[in-house]
């Protein structure tokens, strides 16, 4: 049984989404099947080349580069979502797969948890 975690907030100004994706490797390292759902503002998560040290914090693409590795199933992405902040398939992280239906996601799952 696969837990799916959702992430709706932007990568950076809160620490709810880093929490989030701490949960979900910690999952998958014992052995749990986990995933990632990105929506809404937080499919910026899966934007390339990001810099934050602007902000004094470190990208989230390295972390989430290091997902399958964790053993983490799938990374998902609401497609509407990305195409409202213009994140096309050459901006998007590789491996990230689009779901045209956040209901029809949600519904391949048993346990569910939405950060934030």
């Amino acid at each position: 049984m696969t837990t799916l975690i959702v992430i709706d907030q932007a990568p950076y100004g809160s620490w709810t989404g880093r929490e989030a994706l701490d949960m979900v490797f910690s999952l998958a390292a014992f052995d749990q099947p986990a995933a990632l759902l990105f929506i809404g503002a937080g499919v910026n998560w899966l934007r390339k080349s990001q810099d934050a040290g602007g902000i004094g914090q470190k990208t989230v693409e390295k972390n989430l580069a290091a997902a399958p590795v964790f053993g983490v199933e799938q990374i998902l992405a609401e497609q509407s979502a990305c195409e409202r902040f213009r994140l096309g398939e050459e901006d998007r992280l590789s491996g990230v797969e689009l779901i045209p239906s956040v209901r029809d996601a949600l519904d391949r799952f048993e346990h569910i948890v939405f950060a934030g």
